[in-house]
């Protein structure tokens, strides 16, 4: 994370990501305790010449892609068995909070945007690629980058940065964003670009600190406590981008 990064330091993160979690009734007290939390994080950099950076990760970024690219046809496919899907309709899936149909113990995709870092459990990721060229579309929300083309595919790529912080969204954080990364939501074309991916860990229910609200922010499956990110409700997600919403949008 970037010592310029709003979420530099720990406690504005948890803040941050607390803040989401309680899901205030009013649309603008979100704008406005975000906007206070960045205004005390860029006071509390500058008053430091330097941030520590976090500790390197294991494994190489290259390799995590490898391993969740779908394998060539007439290849034999010698990874590990992929986690299934579970054996719900795509309706009752939509409408089913995904820490239900998560087992106790489950295997999550960390990757970082902006500084912040959010996570996919595994069985609701459709894979990932390297971030191609993206051809803009004109007539859709100003978070939708694009289409990008991935070998017979067209797949739809979400700024991930301004659909998940519009609050902080601006001309300098998106000079500053280096997207790398598409991260596949599901069996969906939507894909959530991505600076960089972390690793994959095992994670319990017990680790997470779940949305406590329904209605508000629906993507928003919970916090993984230890690791201050965001949990992703892939199928949330995938219904509100369908129905072109941003990430405070009331869904229908």
């Amino acid at each position: 994370m970037g010592k310029n990064s709003p979420f530099a330091r720990e406690g504005v993160m948890q803040e941050y990501l607390d803040s989401l979690l309680r899901a205030p009734e009013d649309p603008a007290d979100v704008t406005a305790n975000t906007a206070k939390l960045l205004e005390d994080a860029a006071r509390r950099i500058s008053e430091e010449s330097t941030v520590p950076l976090p500790p390197d990760e294991d494994g190489d970024n290259a390799d995590v892609v490898q391993s969740f690219d779908a394998p060539e046809a007439d290849t034999p496919d010698t990874t590990a068995p992929a986690q299934q899907q579970p054996a719900l309709s795509q309706q009752d899936i939509a409408a089913t909070p995904v820490a239900s149909l998560l087992d106790e113990q489950f295997q999550a995709l960390f990757f970082e945007v902006a500084g912040l870092t959010l996570a996919v459990p595994l069985i609701t990721l459709g894979g990932i690629h390297q971030l191609e060229k993206v051809g803009p579309l004109f007539g859709k929300p100003s978070w939708f980058k694009g289409v990008m083309l991935h070998r017979d595919e067209k797949l739809n790529v979400v700024d991930t940065a301004q659909w998940v912080m519009p609050e902080k969204y601006d001309q300098s954080l998106a000079d500053a964003l280096h997207y790398r990364y598409l991260i596949m939501l599901g069996e969906s074309e939507w894909g959530l670009a991505s600076e960089n991916l972390v690793n994959t860990v095992t994670l319990s229910k017990a680790d997470v600190k779940w949305r406590e609200a329904q209605g508000k922010r629906p993507w928003l499956a919970g916090m993984v406590k230890e690791r201050m990110c965001a949990l992703i409700d892939v199928y949330q997600l995938i219904a509100m981008l369908n129905n072109g919403l941003g990430s405070n949008d009331q869904t229908p």
